[in-house]
C-alpha cells in the first residue's frame, strides 16, 4: 500500500485518468436509484480528489458524507474541492436568498486520511458503503469486504465499482513483446469478488461487468493515460527504464492495433458489484444466533 500511496501523492498527475471514474460513477448512480435507501450515514471509500462526494451529498442531502482516501495528498484535494463548493454555494445563497445565509447550507462532506482495510469507524457507523474504480489498488480485497462490513448498519448497502482482469489487455501483450516482466496489475476476476463477498457475511451479493474501451491517437498520450491511472504498483515491477529496444518493441506491437480509423484501443473491464449487511447468525465466537419472533401476551 506504501507503492500505492506514492504513485496517488500528486492529484495533478493522476487528474487525467478522472474521464473514466465520471463515467463508471455516473453509472453506478443509476445502478443506485434502482435502490430503495435512506441512509444517515454514507462512506466513500477511496474518495480520491472528492468528486464522487458532493453527488452523494445531493442525492442523501440529510445524511451525513464521509470520503476516505490512502494518500494525504488526495484527501487534502478533496477536502479542498468540498470548502470550495461551500464556499460557491455561500457566494450564491447570499446573492438570491440573503436571509438564508449560512443556515440555509447543506452539510459537508468529512474527508479522512487512512486505508480503507482498517477504517477509523466504529462497528455498525454507516449506512452505505459507496467505492468507485479504488478496490483494485488494494492487495487484500478479502480483508477490505470483512472491514466494510463491520462498519456497516444491519441492513446497510455497499456498492462498488473495481477494474477486472481483461483490463489493460492490449498492454500487456505489448510488454510481452518487449520483456518477461510484470507492468501491470493481475486484477481479480468478478467470481471471486463475489465469493469473498460471502464469505465474509454478505449477503445476495450482485456482480456484472462491462467493457469499456478507450482509443488514442498516439501511443505516448496511452501510456500518459496508464501512468494517470496508477502505472504500475508491483513490488515486482522493473527498478530501472525499460531499455530503447525492449521499448520499441512494446510501442510498434500497440501500433499494430490501431484501428481503421486510425486510433489504437485500450480496455477497461469495469465491475460493478453490490450486496446488503444481514443479521449476523453467528456470534464473533461462533456461537450460533436465534432470532425469535415470540406472540406478545
Amino acid at each position: 500500500m506504501e507503492r500505492v500511496r506514492h504513485l496517488f501523492a500528486s492529484p495533478a498527475r493522476v487528474a487525467d485518468s478522472d474521464f473514466l471514474r465520471r463515467e463508471v460513477a455516473m453509472r453506478m448512480h443509476e445502478r443506485l436509484a434502482l435502490v430503495k435507501i435512506a441512509p444517515r450515514r454514507v462512506l466513500d471509500a477511496g474518495c480520491g480528489a472528492g468528486a464522487d462526494l458532493p453527488l452523494l451529498q445531493s442525492r442523501y442531502a440529510e445524511a451525513r458524507v464521509i470520503g476516505i482516501d490512502g494518500s494525504a495528498a488526495m484527501a487534502a484535494a478533496a477536502h479542498a474541492l468540498q470548502l470550495d463548493g461551500a464556499s460557491s454555494m455561500s457566494r450564491l445563497l447570499a446573492k438570491w436568498l440573503p436571509r438564508a445565509g449560512i443556515a440555509a447550507q447543506p452539510a459537508l462532506p468529512q474527508v479522512l486520511c487512512g486505508d480503507f482495510a482498517r477504517l477509523p469507524l466504529a462497528a455498525q457507523a454507516v449506512d452505505l458503503v459507496w467505492s468507485n474504480l479504488a478496490l483494485h489498488w488494494h492487495p487484500r480485497p478479502d480483508q477490505v469486504f470483512a472491514e466494510w462490513r463491520r462498519v456497516m448498519s444491519i441492513d446497510g448497502l455497499l456498492m462498488f465499482s473495481c477494474f477486472g482482469p481483461d483490463t489493460f489487455k492490449e498492454l500487456r501483450a505489448a510488454f510481452a513483446a518487449a520483456d518477461d516482466g510484470a507492468h501491470t496489475l493481475s486484477f481479480v476476476d468478478m467470481h471471486d469478488f463475489g465469493d469473498m463477498l460471502v464469505n465474509v457475511g454478505f449477503s445476495t451479493p450482485v456482480m456484472d461487468m462491462e467493457t469499456i474501451t478507450v482509443t488514442y491517437e498516439t501511443v505516448d498520450k496511452l501510456m500518459a493515460d496508464v501512468r494517470a491511472w496508477g502505472g504500475n504498483p508491483l513490488m515486482t515491477r522493473r527498478r530501472g527504464l525499460l531499455g530503447r529496444a525492449a521499448w520499441k518493441r512494446a510501442a510498434d506491437a500497440l501500433q499494430a492495433l490501431r484501428r481503421p480509423d486510425g486510433r489504437i484501443p485500450l480496455t477497461f473491464e469495469v465491475i460493478y458489484g453490490h450486496a446488503f449487511r444481514p443479521v449476523a447468525r453467528k456470534t464473533a465466537a461462533g456461537e450460533s444466533i436465534v432470532h425469535l419472533n415470540l406472540p406478545k401476551k
